[in-house]
């Protein structure tokens, strides 16, 4: 089941590789590529990301799109 979300254009609008989220978040590349093909992440995972990003986390629809 793929999970739509804007990772891979928040990032890229911020001018960051998977590598430097990854840094910033303090998780693996890997896992941003899995998120950003639509792959299922947990809340934390999530957290992490907006954060890494320099996001507030009630902005999290900019990023990760909720039913």
């Amino acid at each position: 089941m793929e999970l739509a979300n804007n990772l891979r254009n928040v990032r890229e609008n911020k001018m960051l590789s998977k590598l430097e989220l990854a840094r910033r978040a303090g998780i693996s590349p890997l896992t941003i590529d899995r998120i950003e093909k639509g792959m299922p992440s947990r809340i934390a995972t999530r957290r992490k990301i907006l954060i890494g990003l320099g996001l507030d986390l009630s902005e999290r629809r900019l990023v990760f799109m909720e039913n």
